[in-house]
């Protein structure tokens, strides 16, 4: 059988589903779940994925995302590389954790995404795992209709903007619209996908299409939509931006340097190593170590708002 198409382009919104090699478990325990949701947070901290729904079977799991830079294949090297390594290393166990490659599937989605997230957010509830979908904890349900705080890298607001303006209201709309899905059983959206890859009419297929011949036929670079979209600062443009916020003598100075390089505009470790002079575990171990060591200290923390917000104006 062909491989399904990978149409990768920014702004693209995809459902995004990834199994078990031969059905087995891909979580054990909680701490297999929340490494997971750790590397989706880093996912939208380096790579710029905006993530809108997700939901961690046992067996797999569900995610929508958008791409505003057009790198789905980068993003999930991200998450399934890193919690694969993660999960093979923690049971000293070889081979593939996933069942070949992830599923993705390009959405329209004003048309279906409010229908999909109902699909996904209910998803524990046909599995017989709960009741409710608010009683299930490992998906993003809860922050969509208020039971917990939402975390920085979950978005809810385009899902909800079709339930209300205001936000109490439109977290009570959309929780009985998912709880009408239980009532009347609505048809499954993912029977509707078209070609192993597209949901959505046929004028979105057509541009998507569209989109996909353009970025293929010409540079990217010299499209200027496309290079605003795609752009992201230099290191020496992080250098600069970080040393107007800390001089350069500040002991901090390059742990900052290589934390947001890493962590917040996707730079690899090589491309950072190389930079620096430094080997790739030595950059990872320095990024690892820093991040710690903001999440305990406010004022770092108020340094690093302060970088990224001076990075604002050249996208990550």
């Amino acid at each position: 059988m062909a491989r399904p198409l990978r149409l990768q382009y920014p702004g693209a919104f995809y459902h995004i589903t990834s199994r078990g090699n031969e059905g087995r478990a891909i979580f054990k325990t909680n701490r297999d779940r929340e490494k997971f949701l750790s590397y989706l947070e880093s996912a939208h901290e380096r790579y710029g994925a905006i993530i809108h729904v997700y939901c961690l079977m046992e067996n797999h799991y569900h995610l929508l995302l958008e791409t505003p830079r057009g790198n789905l294949a980068q993003i999930l090297h991200h998450i399934n590389g890193a919690y694969a390594t993660y999960f093979n290393i923690k049971r000293r166990r070889s081979g593939h954790l996933f069942q070949g490659r992830y599923r993705a599937i390009l959405v329209e989605k004003d048309t279906y995404g409010q229908e999909l997230s109902r699909y996904i957010h209910l998803n524990p509830v046909r599995a017989g795992l709960v009741e409710t979908s608010a009683q299930y904890p490992w998906a993003s349900y809860p922050f969509y209709i208020g039971l917990k705080e939402k975390p920085s890298w979950v978005t809810t607001e385009f899902i909800l903007g079709y339930f209300g303006k205001d936000g109490v209201s439109a977290r009570d709309n959309y929780r009985r619209f998912v709880e009408d899905g239980l009532k009347k059983k609505p048809k499954n959206p993912l029977k509707e996908v078209f070609a192993s890859t597209f949901l959505g009419s046929s004028e979105f297929i057509r541009r998507a299409k569209e989109k996909l011949v353009n970025i293929r036929e010409g540079d990217a670079r010299n499209i200027p939509a496309l290079r605003d979209l795609m752009a992201r600062p230099s290191l020496e443009q992080i250098e600069r931006a970080i040393e107007l916020v800390i001089r350069r003598d500040h002991p901090l100075y390059k742990r900052f340097c290589i934390y947001v390089s890493h962590r917040h505009c996707g730079f690899s470790l090589k491309e950072i190593g190389a930079y620096y002079g430094m080997e790739g575990s030595a950059i990872s171990q320095s990024s690892r170590r820093f991040r710690q060591r903001i999440l305990e200290d406010r004022k770092l923390v108020k340094l690093l708002a302060e970088i990224i917000s001076g990075l604002s104006s050249v996208k990550c």
